[in-house]
């Protein structure tokens, strides 16, 4: 099986590049829509903003549904400090101090874009005693210093900056010679890349599916809610995300990872045996793995009512929902075993 991977790099980069943050993706989703259809892929948009793009097969009446989630992680403008400074809230999860010293823009209203980093409230050493170093990162002692000449709260308002609006942190993408992929929100831009990757292969092989495949963009997975709406012959669905790497976890950098239970529910068993199954009669390299702090659309789409057999695989990545980090090799099972999956 031949398959593009430097067109899946390239699209995972591309959307990487489209900050994506839980409840601003309309951007994102429109660049999909374009690039789906001009694949000739029908696409349709929910209600709620997600996008879902059709591959017909053979057989229409039992469906497969595979998800990818274009939001991320990312921040919000909470307060503006009488100082000039911003205070911020995260948006969905991970750590403050996975974001100390991280340059940002902040997104106003109108779409102006301002430059500025995040930095503890006591950032200088030379300033403040030398134990506040070992000052926990929290909500109250971080803020956004602005790359402006604001000293006043008056000052931030007068540049269009208000209360709510968004906070985007620079990604840090790198890929090294030695095929090491390093990023904030590979979780889940890295999928994005992967089902354009697998829509690529079956449009350029000319190759029509035995079952009609929807692949659902969804957009609030991050906080909770990205499935609402399947197609309504889904039989099984399939969400690509990230494998968890480190501790005890089975995950590597190289395989696709095949969640047998996350921190929700365990997924169905004899969807997870079938890609099993498939990975070892194509020599893919795989790994099966119990997730405790996740979930993903697929455990979402259950808790929601949904009626189909459910499970989630994706390419293992190291400190996730920090600076994470994956390999070409876990990008190319992920696909290779979604592929021999349709």
């Amino acid at each position: 099986m031949e398959i593009n991977t430097q067109y899946i790099l390239d699209n995972m980069v591309k959307y990487i590049n489209i900050q994506s943050p839980s409840g601003k993706t309309a951007e994102i989703i429109e660049e999909l829509k374009k690039q789906f259809e001009d694949m000739g892929i029908k696409t349709i948009k929910t209600k709620k903003g997600a996008l879902i793009a059709t591959i017909e097969g053979e057989n229409d009446d039992k469906q497969k549904t595979i998800s990818a989630h274009v939001d991320t992680l990312g921040a919000m403008v909470k307060a503006i400090k009488q100082n000039g400074r911003l205070k911020f809230v995260r948006i969905a999860g991970g750590t403050f101090n996975t974001l100390e010293g991280a340059n940002v823009f902040v997104e106003t209203r109108h779409g102006k874009k301002v430059r500025g980093t995040i930095l503890p409230v006591k950032a200088s050493t030379h300033i403040f005693p030398s134990n506040s170093r070992n000052d926990s990162r929290t909500e109250e002692n971080m803020e956004v210093r602005l790359d402006e000449r604001v000293n006043s709260k008056e000052d931030v308002l007068d540049l269009g900056i208000n209360v709510g609006d968004y906070i985007h942190i620079d990604t840090l993408t790198e890929i090294t010679e030695s095929g090491f992929i390093k990023s904030r929100y590979l979780d889940n831009k890295a999928a994005v890349g992967i089902v354009l990757g697998i829509c690529k292969y079956f449009k350029d092989n000319n190759i029509k599916p035995k079952y009609t495949v929807n692949f659902l963009m969804s957009n609030y997975e991050e906080v909770g809610h990205g499935i609402s709406f399947v197609p309504e012959k889904t039989e099984e669905f399939i969400a690509i995300d990230i494998g968890t790497v480190g501790g005890e976890q089975a995950s590597d950098e190289f395989s696709v990872s095949i969640a047998a239970k996350d921190g929700v529910t365990p997924y169905d068993y004899e969807l997870r045996n079938k890609l099993v199954d498939i990975a070892e009669k194509n020599n893919i390299s795989y790994n099966v793995d119990v997730y405790n702090s996740y979930s993903s659309d697929a455990t979402q789409g259950i808790k929601m009512g949904h009626d189909f057999k459910f499970a989630c695989i994706g390419p293992g990545v190291d400190a996730t929902h920090h600076y994470e980090r994956t390999h070409i090799e876990a990008i190319e099972n992920t696909t290779k075993l979604l592929i021999k999956y349709i």
